[in-house]
């Protein structure tokens, strides 16, 4: 492909990822571009699923400690922009939400999410269950909206970011991450963030792995994507998802795995692809944590954890960090 043609094709970030994923050995694909109208729905199933104990473990924190994290939020008279990174389904936040404005804090509500479905899906529920509260939501990219926030100077911001979401990062990236939330809050501003801690390996691989399907179905939504956006022609049923745990490093990686030798084309990129037989295309990492790595993290980042809550099984924990 010669460079204007390939110029061409590599006009957004999903053509650009996709074709610089799938040009590399090994291939690797970003979990984020999983999200869609489909995939924002498979990842509502995954969240319900036993299995998946993330989701049930932050609701008990943030349903057991409501008073006590939103005292650490609470301002002086100009109130705060609560500021939500990946806020998804906003199933959580509802409930440090409604608490807020139950008890009226002066703040605004700013959900962010990569996914235009999720935005809409949320801002309109939330002027259904929780027509007080102040919503400003906005589609994009963490670190595009993360050089936007520098302009919040005015009051008091709270970011916030569930799920443990950093866990998605290799420790260096999640680094930087840190650092560069750190560089858009002032000394009075804080973050709130989710890290899944580390615990017995099968409990972390069951929940990626659930025997029904969705997780696997949630992976290959990547490809689906590719094939009804980028017209590839993917044989979808012939990749198999796949998940593997190292309990000394905390890291978790999914797998999308070629079950039969295929090729594939991308015509939106130009592309053509030979797939040998058990050939991987890595889609995730989902990290897990203890204090000491969390500390680390957080100090290397020039962030200092000022508070934390657990679950009562201690699987997962939520962290208020300020400046240092």
């Amino acid at each position: 492909m010669n460079e204007t043609s390939r110029e061409i094709a590599l006009d957004t970030p999903f053509k650009k990822e996709v074709y610089d994923g799938l040009s590399s050995y090994p291939k690797y694909l970003s979990s984020k571009y999983i999200y869609d109208k489909k995939g924002d729905k498979l990842f509502q199933e995954i969240m319900e699923l036993p299995e998946y104990y993330l989701t049930n473990c932050e609701f008990e924190i943030l349903s057991t400690h409501t008073k006590a994290i939103a005292e650490f939020f609470r301002s002086n008279n100009k109130g705060f922009d609560l500021i939500e990174l990946g806020a998804g389904d906003g199933k959580k936040t509802k409930i440090l939400l409604r608490y807020l404005s139950e008890n009226d804090f002066n703040f605004r509500y700013k959900p962010i999410d990569i996914s235009q479905n999720a935005i809409d899906s949320l801002t309109k529920t939330l002027s259904q269950e929780l027509p007080k509260v102040r919503v400003d939501a906005e589609k994009g990219e963490y670190f595009q909206v993360l050089e936007r926030l520098q302009s919040f100077t005015e009051r008091k911001k709270v970011i916030m970011v569930l799920g443990s979401n950093i866990g998605n990062l290799l420790h260096p990236r999640a680094i930087s991450f840190l650092t560069k939330l750190k560089d858009v809050m002032s000394d009075e501003d804080l973050l709130f963030m989710g890290f899944d801690q580390k615990k017995d390996p099968q409990t972390i691989l069951d929940a990626y792995n659930d025997p029904t399907g969705v997780t696997a179905a949630f992976n290959k939504n990547l490809l689906v994507r590719i094939n009804t956006e980028l017209g590839a022609n993917f044989d979808v049923a012939a990749f198999k998802h796949w998940e593997r745990y190292d309990p000394e490093t905390g890291t978790a990686k999914s797998f999308l795995v070629a079950t039969k030798a295929q090729q594939v084309e991308i015509p939106a990129l130009g592309l053509h692809i030979d797939f040998e037989q058990w050939e991987t295309i890595h889609t995730e990492i989902s990290q897990k944590y203890d204090d000491k790595t969390v500390d680390w993290l957080a100090g290397e980042a020039g962030l200092k954890a000022v508070a934390q809550y657990a679950d009562g099984k201690k699987y997962y924990k939520n962290y208020i960090f300020s400046k240092k």
